[in-house]
């Protein structure tokens, strides 16, 4: 199918859409609510076809779907119906008595039709948790899942298709092409998460349109282990977060900050981690690389230091063991890239200064994780360092949390979602003062007077009069 077919296609989709939309039939708290119900049995009838899904695309085991897919679908699902009644009333804020008769409020509505662009890495989580916002909101939508996991698409595809009208929510499989051909529509709200180069692309094209955006990237995520740090306990949280899904989450530690002083512990515990996660020896219930093209990259990143635990990788497997490098230098190639991947370079330090001052130089990340006991060091970290989210003695939890919002800052990302803020991100607040018409005080209506002047100066909380300050001295009749 060519350019020109797909665009003709999409475009009829979304004008099916726009007309559904237009015609106010999701803007009712029970057509929503209804919506969020048949997503929320879906999820759940349907969790076979997931793990099934991502067992064929990433070896993902049951345990891990559930944690870090399904199970956080479910429970954004259900906060959803539970506050949504109460996030769609208007708010009511004080009025200024310079606009005596009047009430005014915030009124919510939803964007339109909007745009959900998500990755390979969480399929499903990253796919139905800004779905969720967007029928919460009372938009339709547009879903494109990633190409790179094409079952876990497919499934997404079966399972939306099965309950919603395409001209409320519809899926569009595919890669590149079909990705492309949807940017050159306009849609009313655009929801991307991927690589900091697509999301340029994806904030490029949106700007053709003027259509707001939320970009959820990646980037290089520090984790700094200062010596009054729980060391076994840093070892273990730090594995977890880099050993889940193979290090393919956007918020895995990408590089290791560990003081002189405790890291030949650290490496021991690491490996101890390691040999408690996978006490076999086989890991063959741990994820996989996504393709070759990603194996390759990942494995060949395995040389930017000396291995200390770990390294190896199969190919045929696209495996790689979950991998700790001492002796990594500031312009090796693993620390020029997000990682994404098990493996993990460390750089030893002295002074906290020398772990802040070179993260402070460097793209702000979506995620920092500080492990210590020392209070003057955790305010010098979160004083001094920009960055999405992170955690003081663990990481990656952050974002199980709903009712934080979960974003990047700078090329990290573009605004947030998670829990109500995933109801704002598609929803537009129009601020609306509400006149009475049983009282109009002319003082604002022209001619103007000097006593006029006078009595909005009172009304308005200024009564200084002509002061020598500019633009008092007005030459009124």
């Amino acid at each position: 199918m060519n350019d020109e077919v797909f665009n003709l296609n999409f475009r009829t989709l979304i004008e099916k859409q726009r007309e559904f939309f237009e015609q106010g039939n999701t803007k009712s708290l029970q057509f929503r609510l209804s919506m969020l119900h048949k997503l929320q049995d879906a999820v759940k009838n349907h969790e076979g076809l997931f793990y099934e899904a991502m067992k064929k695309d990433m070896n993902k085991c049951p345990m891990e779907v559930y944690m870090t897919e399904t199970g956080i679908v479910s429970e954004e699902l259900s906060l959803h119906i539970h506050r949504l009644s109460g996030w769609m009333r208007d708010k009511r804020v004080p009025t200024p008595i310079a606009q005596f008769p009047a009430k005014s409020f915030i009124s919510p509505e939803p964007y339109g039709v909007a745009l959900i662009m998500s990755p390979w890495n969480y399929p499903v989580q990253l796919c139905l948790l800004p779905l969720i916002g967007a029928i919460s909101a009372g938009c339709t939508a547009v879903v494109k899942p990633s190409a790179y996991a094409p079952a876990a698409g497919h499934a997404i595809a079966q399972v939306l298709r099965s309950i919603y009208p395409e001209e409320y929510i519809a899926v569009v499989e595919g890669g590149r092409e079909q990705n492309t051909a949807l940017l050159e529509e306009r849609f009313d709200y655009i929801f991307f998460t991927g690589s900091p180069a697509v999301g340029r692309l994806v904030m490029e094209s949106a700007a053709k349109h003027l259509t707001p955006i939320t970009l959820e990237l990646g980037g290089k995520s520090p984790v700094i282990v200062d010596k009054t740090a729980n060391i076994k306990i840093a070892a273990r949280r730090i594995a977890f977060g880099k050993v889940l899904n193979a290090g393919q989450t956007c918020v895995a530690p990408d590089y290791l900050f560990i003081h002189r002083d405790v890291k030949e512990d650290f490496i021991k515990l690491y490996k101890s981690a390691l040999n408690e996660f996978f006490p076999d020896g086989t890991m063959d219930d741990m994820n996989i690389i996504i393709n070759e093209k990603h194996f390759e990259r990942v494995s060949g990143l395995l040389g930017s230091g000396k291995i200390v635990a770990g390294g190896k990788t199969d190919r045929k497997r696209r495996f790689v063991e979950p991998t700790l490098l001492d002796e990594v230098c500031f312009d090796a190639p693993i620390m020029k890239e997000e990682i994404f991947g098990p493996v993990l370079p460390m750089i030893s330090y002295s002074d906290i200064r020398e772990c802040t001052d070179y993260i402070v130089k460097h793209p702000k990340p979506l995620a920092l994780y500080l492990f210590t006991e020392d209070s003057s060091v955790e305010k010098h970290v979160l004083n001094k360092c920009s960055f999405g989210g992170g955690c003081i003695n663990d990481t990656i939890i952050h974002i199980a949390n709903s009712r934080m919002g979960f974003g990047g800052v700078g090329d990290s990302g573009i605004g947030s979602y998670h829990g109500k803020k995933s109801f704002d991100t598609f929803t537009h607040y129009r601020s609306i003062v509400k006149k009475a018409a049983w009282l109009d005080i002319p003082v604002r209506y022209r001619p103007y007077s000097k006593i006029k002047y006078k009595l909005l100066r009172r009304i308005l909380g200024n009564s200084v009069g002509n002061s020598g300050i500019p633009g008092t001295d007005l030459r009124v009749p």
